[in-house]
């Protein structure tokens, strides 16, 4: 009679799938080739993850746990998976890590690291419709020592902090356009305009340097952005030159070895001249702090990073105004001296045109300007956020699919919407098959 039942068990393997009640699946022995594995698949439900492993044979495997820390072992006879194929897979609140490797020469070993204690369920399905041979693993979480687990503090995740400095300010009017429109004016109107966009967007924080028409030096500037411990510094201006023809937005840096352009030069030493006007210390390179404060910027590579954010916002005001200058210029500006804070500056039009001075002074051309380079922004540090961020976190990678939308994957993730589209920097719903979205922390 056990001779029988084990016959059945056997053919019951290969054709309908055996389940596992205890911690070793009983299959077909391997043949001389080995297992492959073709593909792995993992889902998630609230108590349990599941993976699926396709494999082109039935085999034999067993699971086990090992405690402090977590561990479920899965060793699968005589098989063979491709290099990688396991950090493709999404990421999973349950699994900290996936690692695999070869054991005795012929079997394959995956070792999943896990957040908590989990009761672990295996079997194996044959092939139905197009689906081929799988092994199926359970995860489930520990019901017991999750009631016994004290509440877990969520935890926190910071804003990305931007200073916005609104240019010149008080006795400092900076440039005069033919209509009396002063550049200190038009600063701080765009400056409050971008605080609003960049404080709608999730995980981006920002601050004004001035919040109203006062004068504030150059260091002074530097200091309350360090002290805001600002993650990047925009500062906001209106070009100006003798010819009235002159137009366009241009973004600059700073610059150790020199300006990338005459223009530059010329603007830099205009606007740092604002401070030797009204009785600043000189912040020429002869200055040993200043020298210090260079050194700084070149070793973190804060000047590099400057030109990232740079180029984002300039690929984005494009869309907005002619841009005077394709690249991101470099000049020695002192208001971009800021040591570890990523800096760029913003000639946003030529307040010398007339025609720019009256988009300067508009409120739509403002707001489009805003909009631009909270996009520009957001593209940066969706890539490159400092670590403690929200935008520098992800719960998952996902995939996207064909019919699937932008809210239906929220959804499916338990996010907001607008989150997903933050972390993404998204300025569509429009989503392309194979599209990869970062998920992002609830």
């Amino acid at each position: 009679m056990e001779n029988k039942r084990r016959t059945f068990l056997k053919q019951l393997a290969g054709f309908t799938g055996l389940a596992s009640t205890g911690l070793t699946s009983v299959t077909h022995a391997a043949g001389k080739a080995p297992v492959r594995v073709e593909d792995i698949r993992l889902s998630q439900k609230p108590n349990t993850v599941r993976l699926v492993f396709d494999i082109d044979k039935v085999v034999e495997h067993s699971i086990f746990t090992l405690h402090n820390p977590e561990r479920v072992v899965l060793d699968l006879k005589h098989t063979r998976m491709p290099h990688g194929m396991v950090d493709r897979l999404p990421a999973s609140s349950l699994i900290r890590g996936i690692r695999s490797g070869v054991r005795n020469g012929n079997d394959l070993r995956v070792v999943f690291d896990l957040s908590e204690k989990v009761t672990p369920r295996s079997f194996l399905l044959g092939p139905s419709g197009k689906a081929g041979n799988r092994l199926v693993l359970d995860l489930r979480r520990d019901a017991v020592a999750s009631r016994s687990k004290a509440p877990r503090r969520k935890k926190h995740y910071r804003d990305v902090i931007i200073a916005i400095d609104a240019g010149h300010g008080g006795k400092d009017p900076g440039a005069t356009g033919r209509h009396g429109t002063h550049e200190k004016t038009v600063t701080l109107q765009l400056a409050k305009r971008l605080e609003r966009a960049i404080n709608a967007r999730r995980g981006m924080r920002a601050i004004l340097i001035r919040k109203n028409d006062r004068f504030m030096r150059l260091r002074e500037r530097i200091h309350k952005a360090r002290d805001y411990q600002a993650d990047m510094m925009i500062s906001l201006h209106a070009d100006s030159f003798p010819d009235p023809r002159a137009r366009g937005s241009s973004i600059y840096a700073l610059s150790v070895d020199g300006a990338s352009s005459e223009t530059a030069r010329l603007l830099a030493e205009k606007e740092n001249a604002a401070d030797l006007l009204f009785g600043d210390v000189d912040l020429a390179e002869n200055d040993k702090m200043v020298k210090q404060v260079l050194f700084d910027l070149s070793l973190t590579g804060t000047i590099e990073s400057s030109l990232d954010i740079g180029g984002e916002i300039l690929r984005q005001i494009k869309s907005v105004n002619r841009v005077h200058k394709k690249k991101v210029q470099q000049a020695g500006f002192a208001v971009l001296k800021a040591p570890n804070i990523p800096s760029v500056l913003l000639e946003t039009a030529f307040i010398s045109n007339p025609r720019e001075e009256k988009k300067l002074r508009s409120a739509s051309y403002q707001k489009k300007v805003a909009k631009a380079v909270t996009r520009g922004i957001n593209r940066y540090f969706a890539r490159k956020a400092p670590p403690g961020t929200w935008l520098s976190e992800k719960s998952a990678v996902h995939k996207v699919r064909h019919g699937e939308s932008l809210s239906s994957i929220a959804s499916r993730y338990g996010v907001e919407t607008a989150a997903l589209a933050a972390r993404n920097a998204l300025e569509s719903s429009r989503l392309a098959p194979g599209q990869q979205l970062i998920i992002p922390v609830s």
